[in-house]
């Protein structure tokens, strides 16, 4: 019977251990999977940067990808970025590159409205009187037709002689660096999708794929640099067939 007892809490010792031991050998598996997923960081699309203050910040910056040849020099290369005001003031930021004649800005309108903002829309000043139509004096087409002191119908002036020429159209002004208005707390994303973006005007040297450009943004006097590379392209470049001579097509 004595036998019996011991024999019975030995198998539970081995039984009690063989279970602890299993028991931390999954622990430290499930553990090594957490930390691994753990440590992996999601990539981002471009370069980011800020302030020593961290009241400025640069987010996403990066070159469109054009092709395997990349920009040659003197091109035009577009970016996308974000600029974002954490100060407690508003802040113009203005942009420049060496390695460009210039950084501007590009697409539907010259300056982008800030995160916060509201510019009038066309249509709430479309109904407005114009400072001609308020002044008091009838317009030129009103007096058109009307007769002259005299009696007779005045004569509208007719091109000729006399005539006076149109003054001649200005020359386009030169690129300047793009200067961005942000609010304090406000911030403004800048790429093709949303209709205003910043792009290189005359780049200095060929950029390649996997080149990089400093640029400079300068926040109401904190400059803030910042390498932009040339973005990843979204599909693989084209494999060109290889050519396979007349003898070493046939064995």
């Amino acid at each position: 019977m004595t036998r019996s007892i011991r024999g019975a809490r030995r198998a539970a010792a081995v039984l009690a251990g063989t279970a602890a031991a299993a028991t931390l050998l999954l622990s430290g598996c499930g553990a090594g999977q957490i930390a691994e997923t753990a440590a992996k960081v999601p990539t981002s699309v471009g370069t980011n940067a800020q302030s020593a203050d961290n009241n400025f910040k640069v987010r996403n910056l990066s070159i469109d990808y054009l092709s395997t040849q990349g920009y040659p020099a003197g091109a035009d290369a577009p970016m996308n970025v974000g600029l974002y005001n954490d100060s407690g003031q508003a802040v113009t930021v203005r942009i420049s590159s060496a390695g460009a004649r210039a950084v501007v800005l590009a697409g539907a309108s010259a300056t982008p409205t800030p995160a916060g903002t509201v510019s009038p829309s066309p249509e709430a000043t479309a109904g407005s009187p114009s400072p001609e139509a308020t002044a008091g004096s009838p317009s030129p087409e009103a007096t058109a037709g009307s007769p002259s002191p005299g009696g007779s119908p005045s004569a509208a002036p007719t091109e000729g002689a006399g005539a006076t020429p149109s003054a001649p159209s200005a020359p386009a002004a030169p690129a300047l660096p793009a200067e961005i208005p942000i609010p304090a707390g406000g911030f403004v994303i800048l790429n093709k999708a949303v209709g205003n973006w910043l792009q290189l005007s005359g780049l200095t040297e060929p950029l390649p794929p996997g080149g990089n450009i400093e640029l400079i943004f300068d926040f109401g006097g904190t400059q803030v640099p910042v390498n932009a590379p040339v973005a990843v392209p979204q599909s693989p470049a084209p494999v060109s067939t290889p050519v396979v001579g007349e003898d070493e097509g046939h064995e």
